[in-house]
């Protein structure tokens, strides 16, 4: 696991290097942590993380506690992983997203 209970934090690449790696983020809810993991508890269809929203030690043991539930079944957790390290942050896929929107605008 990857704990990242950041105060703010207006990208990170840390959440995206740990999923490529294998290793799941458990994260506050703020800046490029909000947009970047999605909350398996919340979405377990999705979800690749745990995300926890006050800035207090009881929400980060919460989402911790969570997360230990879910790894002890593990192939429960091994889908996670497996999804976690299929995402594609990178600029490529970026730009991808960006030409569609443009796209879409354009053509109406």
């Amino acid at each position: 696991m990857f704990l990242m209970p950041s105060r703010y934090e207006p990208c990170g690449l840390g959440q995206m290097i740990a999923l490529r790696y294998g290793s799941i983020p458990v994260v506050r809810k703020t800046g490029g942590l909000a947009d970047t993991i999605v909350d398996y508890t919340e979405n377990p269809d999705e979800g690749y993380g745990f995300v926890f929203e006050q800035y207090e030690g009881a929400a980060l043991l919460d989402a911790i506690k969570r997360a230990i539930s879910t790894y002890a079944r593990r192939s429960e957790w091994r889908t996670i992983v497996e999804r976690g390290m299929k995402l594609d942050f990178s600029w490529n896929a970026s730009a991808k997203k960006y030409i569609e929107l443009y796209r879409k605008i354009i053509v109406g």
